[in-house]
C-alpha cells in the first residue's frame, strides 16, 4: 500500500476495509497547511492561520449522530433523541461503503492519542478524506512521539468521509449526513459533512461512555486551570457562557479549555492537546490567548475576510455565528505541563442567563451542585439564531447532553461523590444579563466576573456575609473584592422590581418543568436543591 509523507513507516488500513489508498502518514503541520490551499480547499489568513470552510454544515448535527445499539451498549446507554440507536447490521453495511468510497483515493492518515493521563491512554488513528480534517486532528488530539509511531497500535478508528452521501432510505440514516459510534468495532465513522467538531464530539462522546462505565473515572465537558500553589479549578459550562475565556487567565496555567477526567486518582487530565474556541466578535482586547494562538496551524472556520484583504473581520456572521478557530495548545504560552493537575478546590458552573435573572455569583450546597449539574442551564440570546427574537432557556444535562451517552444522574452521582470526597466549592456564575433581560440590560462585564472568580479562587469569600435569593435559594455573597457592591444582587440591578419578580418566577417554571424528567433518578436532597419559589 502506498505511502506518502515525512514518516517511513508503511501502514495498512485493510483492517478497516479501505484497500489500494494512496495513504499521507503522519504528515506535518505545514504539509497539510500547504495541501489544503494547493488544493483550493483554503486560504491563509493575514496572521498565517488556514481559513477554511466547512460547507454545509457549520456545526454539529444532533438528530444525525448514532450509536451502534448492541451488546455492550443496549443497557448501559440512555436512549432517547439525544442518543439514536443504530442497528449493528446497517452500521457494518454502511462502513463497507465508506471505505469502498475511499478505496483507491489519496486519504490522509494520523496516529494520535487522547487522555493525556498515562493510565488513561487511548490510542486513536484518525483516516480522513481532507487534508485540513487531518490537520484539526493534529491540533486537537495528541501527538505521540516519533519513536512511538513504531509500535503504535490503534485502539479506536476515526473514519471522515466528507464527500461520502448515504443513502437514508438504504443506509439507516435520517438524512445524507452522519456521525456513528460503534463501541464493539470502536469506529467513529463520520460522513456526508465537513464540520470539524464531528470528529472530536466522535471521541469525546466515547470516552464519556468508556471512562464511567470501564474505569470508574469521571469525564467532563469543562475547562480547568491550575493556580500557583497547585490548586485546581474546573469551569462547566455551554457555548457563549466564557468557559474558554475565563480559563485562560494569565495567572493561572491552562490544563485544557473543554474535555478532561477527572480520576479516583486524585488526578484532572485532559482529553486533548489542543483547543477549538468560538472567534465570534473575537478581539485581542477581551480574549488575548485566543486572539494570539491565531497564527500558522491554527485553522480558522466559515470566517469572512475584511474586503480586498485576508484579514479577518471577527464580527462577521454571514456565514455563521459558529466561527471557529482550532490550534493546539501550545499556541498558548501559559499550559499545565503534561496537561493534568490535582484534585480541584473550586468547580465553576457557567450560564450566559439572558433574562438577567440568575445571581452573578452564588456558592451551591451539594445539592444544588447535583441540581445545576443535571440542569445546564443557559439561554440563548435574541438574534443569534434563526428564529430566536427574544431569550430563551436552554438546558443541556451536564453541560454536555448531546455527548452523554448515560443517564445523566449517572454522571451527577460521580460529581457529588468527587466533590464531597475532595471537600470542593462550587460556585453558579451568571456570565449573562445584569439590569434586566437581554434588550434592556447589559451584560456582566468581563473584568467583573473575572474578579468575582478570582475571589473565589483566593478563598476571600470564605468569611464574607450571605444573603439567599429568595427564589431560587442561591447563596449571594454581600460583598466582592473589586465588584460594586449593589452588582451582586440581580434584583438590586432592575429598576422595576416587580418585572424582576415576575420574571425570576417564570425562569424558576421553567427549570422545574425541564427537570421533571430527572426526577425519579433524584434524592431528596437533589431536589431541594431546585427553585423554592
Amino acid at each position: 500500500m502506498d505511502n506518502y509523507g515525512l514518516f517511513t513507516k508503511t501502514i495498512s488500513l485493510e483492517n478497516i476495509g479501505i484497500k489500494d489508498a494512496h495513504i499521507r502518514y503522519q504528515l506535518s503541520p505545514d504539509e497539510l497547511h500547504n495541501i489544503t490551499i494547493e488544493n483550493g480547499q483554503g486560504v491563509e489568513s493575514s496572521t498565517g492561520a488556514l481559513a477554511i470552510n466547512t460547507g454545509e454544515f457549520t456545526g454539529r448535527s444532533p438528530q444525525d449522530r448514532f450509536i451502534v445499539k448492541d451488546n455492550i451498549t443496549a443497557d448501559k446507554v440512555w436512549w432517547g433523541n439525544v442518543n439514536i440507536p443504530f442497528d449493528s447490521d446497517k452500521f457494518d453495511a454502511l462502513h463497507k461503503k465508506v471505505a469502498a468510497y475511499l478505496s483507491g483515493k489519496e486519504v490522509f492518515v494520523r496516529d494520535s492519542y487522547v487522555c493525556s493521563d498515562a493510565n488513561y491512554r487511548m490510542d486513536v488513528r484518525v483516516v480522513t478524506e481532507t487534508a485540513w480534517s487531518n490537520l484539526f486532528c493534529y491540533n486537537m488530539f495528541l501527538r505521540p512521539e516519533e519513536h512511538e509511531l513504531d509500535e503504535f497500535t490503534p485502539e479506536w478508528h476515526v473514519v471522515c468521509a466528507p464527500g461520502f452521501m448515504a443513502d437514508p432510505a438504504v443506509d439507516g440514516t435520517r438524512s445524507h449526513n452522519f456521525a456513528i459510534l460503534d463501541f464493539t468495532r470502536k469506529i467513529a465513522l463520520i460522513g456526508g459533512t465537513g464540520y470539524t467538531g464531528e470528529m472530536k464530539k466522535g471521541i469525546f462522546s466515547a470516552l464519556n461512555f468508556i471512562l464511567p462505565v470501564f474505569k470508574d473515572t469521571f469525564p467532563m465537558h469543562c475547562s480547568a486551570n491550575v493556580g500557583e500553589q497547585g490548586d485546581t479549578a474546573i469551569f462547566f459550562g455551554l457555548s457563549g457562557t466564557g468557559k474558554t475565556t475565563l480559563s485562560a487567565d494569565p495567572k493561572r496555567k491552562l490544563i485544557g479549555d473543554d474535555e478532561h477526567g477527572w480520576t479516583n486518582e486524585n488526578t484532572v487530565f485532559n482529553f486533548e492537546g489542543g483547543c477549538y474556541a468560538k472567534v465570534i466578535n473575537l478581539t485581542e482586547e477581551t480574549e488575548p490567548d485566543i486572539f494570539r494562538a491565531i497564527k500558522r496551524g491554527a485553522i480558522l472556520e466559515n470566517v469572512i475576510f475584511k474586503p480586498g484583504t485576508n484579514e479577518v473581520d471577527y464580527t462577521d456572521s454571514s456565514i455563521t455565528q459558529n466561527t471557529r478557530v482550532s490550534y493546539p495548545i501550545y499556541h498558548i504560552d501559559n499550559i499545565q505541563p503534561g496537561s493534568v493537575g490535582d484534585n480541584p478546590k473550586n468547580i465553576f458552573f457557567l450560564s450566559a442567563d439572558s433574562f438577567g435573572i440568575l445571581p452573578p455569583i452564588s456558592k451551591l450546597t451539594p445539592g444544588q451542585a447535583a441540581y445545576y449539574f443535571i440542569s445546564g442551564y443557559t439561554a440563548k440570546v435574541a438574534g443569534t439564531e434563526a428564529g430566536v427574537n427574544e431569550p430563551q432557556t436552554t438546558f443541556s444535562a451536564c453541560f454536555g447532553a448531546p455527548f452523554m451517552p448515560l443517564h445523566p444522574a449517572k454522571y451527577a452521582e460521580m460529581l457529588i461523590k468527587k466533590m464531597t470526597d475532595a471537600g470542593v466549592n462550587v460556585w453558579l456564575i451568571n456570565t449573562g444579563w445584569t439590569g434586566g433581560a437581554y434588550g434592556t440590560g447589559h451584560r456582566m462585564k468581563l473584568k467583573y466576573t473575572r474578579a468575582m472568580i478570582t475571589a473565589a479562587l483566593n478563598g476571600e469569600l470564605e468569611n464574607v456575609a450571605f444573603e439567599n435569593h429568595k427564589v431560587f435559594g442561591l447563596a449571594i455573597p454581600q460583598t466582592c473584592p473589586n465588584v460594586p457592591n449593589d452588582v451582586l444582587n440581580p434584583r438590586d440591578t432592575w429598576s422595576d422590581k416587580e418585572a424582576y419578580d415576575a420574571q425570576a418566577l417564570e425562569l424558576a417554571d421553567a427549570f422545574r418543568k425541564n427537570f421533571a424528567k430527572f426526577e425519579e433518578f433524584a434524592n431528596d436532597e437533589i431536589m431541594a436543591g431546585g427553585p423554592l419559589a
